[in-house]
């Protein structure tokens, strides 16, 4: 998702490249918010809280948000984009002060960040961006491009830079997916000896890991690695593997950070995974939701920003000190 692959890897706060906070050019971070006059209520909507990295990034920013003194709400979308816009109409009933909203979909959640913004609610867009820039006051995501070099050398160098593998990739409705496939293709195109046989879309989801890697198993039962777009898809993989009798022999790398994949890492079983920094920009976000509120400007430079990921294998594994935290 090593060293031997030659790919500039940024670190600390990146300008959009996209890590621990950068950006692109954008909207200016100033402008009003309003919702409700002098309203105390955060929205925070996310994906699928059964997965734990949605899970976390809605505690993350619903104990932050309370900690400031606002009443804060979390609910899931769950990938749909109805659900979504009903999400979005029900904070703008109740009035918002600011909607904390982890997209959808690229494009087809543009429509539900408009109604709030033309309702007067600010959005901060988290983990996943939209593709119009303007709109949130702010998008804070992980800098998947970043991560995904690290992941990718990483993967090299468990591979001993050479054999074959197979990909399972993230919803291709969401711009992360493609990042972290394109920055996995970047670093392992320059090492001849690495060759991917297949490649399958699981969705983020555990089980369409598992079934899909038993799919490519079927056709590929000489392959030596798997490269997961994230920690939910490589943990499917690796169940597939052990009912294969094969995990022994195959490396799998992962992408998130969760607890179950640290475990996994603990276990010896996969190989590592890439941590995303959700618990640092989801509170980041109601940060600058509450500067917005209190003071009329995010106090952030630009609209886009990126977070930094890490890696965590066999090597530092005893500094994963809780859910998507890594400490230095």
């Amino acid at each position: 998702m090593f060293r031997k692959a030659a790919v500039a890897v940024v670190a600390g706060v990146a300008i959009f490249a996209l890590s621990a906070c950068g950006g692109s050019s954008g909207q200016s971070s100033g402008g009003s918010a309003s919702g409700g006059t002098g309203s105390k209520l955060l929205t925070v909507i996310v994906n699928d809280p059964a997965n734990p990295y949605w899970s976390t990034e809605g505690s993350a920013a619903k104990a932050e948000g309370e900690k400031l003194g606002y009443q804060v709400t979390v609910t899931s979308h769950k990938g749909d984009t109805k659900t979504e816009s009903d999400l979005i109409d029900a904070a703008i009933t109740n009035k918002s002060a600011a909607i904390l909203l982890d997209p959808a979909n690229a494009d087809g959640s543009v429509g539900a960040v408009q109604k709030a913004v033309n309702a007067g609610i600010p959005v901060f867009t988290i983990n996943a961006e939209i593709n119009q820039q303007g709109l949130a006051k702010g998008q804070l995501v992980s800098n998947n491009a970043q991560g995904a070099a690290l992941g990718a050398q990483e993967f090299v160098k468990a591979m001993g830079s050479k054999g074959k593998y197979v990909e399972l990739k993230g919803a291709p409705s969401d711009n992360n997916a493609a990042t972290r496939s394109n920055g996995y293709a970047t670093v392992l195109s320059q090492v001849p000896d690495l060759q991917l046989v297949a490649s399958e879309v699981a969705n983020w989801d555990q089980k369409q890991g598992h079934d899909k890697m038993q799919t490519m198993l079927q056709a590929h039962p000489d392959i030596q690695g798997v490269l997961a777009g994230n920690d939910q898809m490589a943990l499917g993989a690796i169940a597939a593997l052990k009912e294969a009798g094969k995990l022994a022999t195959v490396k799998v790398g992962g992408f998130d950070g969760a607890p179950d994949a640290a475990d996994s890492v603990k276990a010896g079983e996969l190989a590592y995974t890439v941590l995303q920094p959700v618990v640092s920009f989801a509170k980041k976000a109601v940060d600058e939701a509450d500067s917005l509120i209190k003071n009329g400007k995010t106090g952030a430079d630009t609209e886009k920003q990126a977070f930094d990921c890490a890696l965590v294998n066999k090597d530092n594994i005893a500094k994963y000190t809780g859910p998507f935290t890594l400490s230095q």
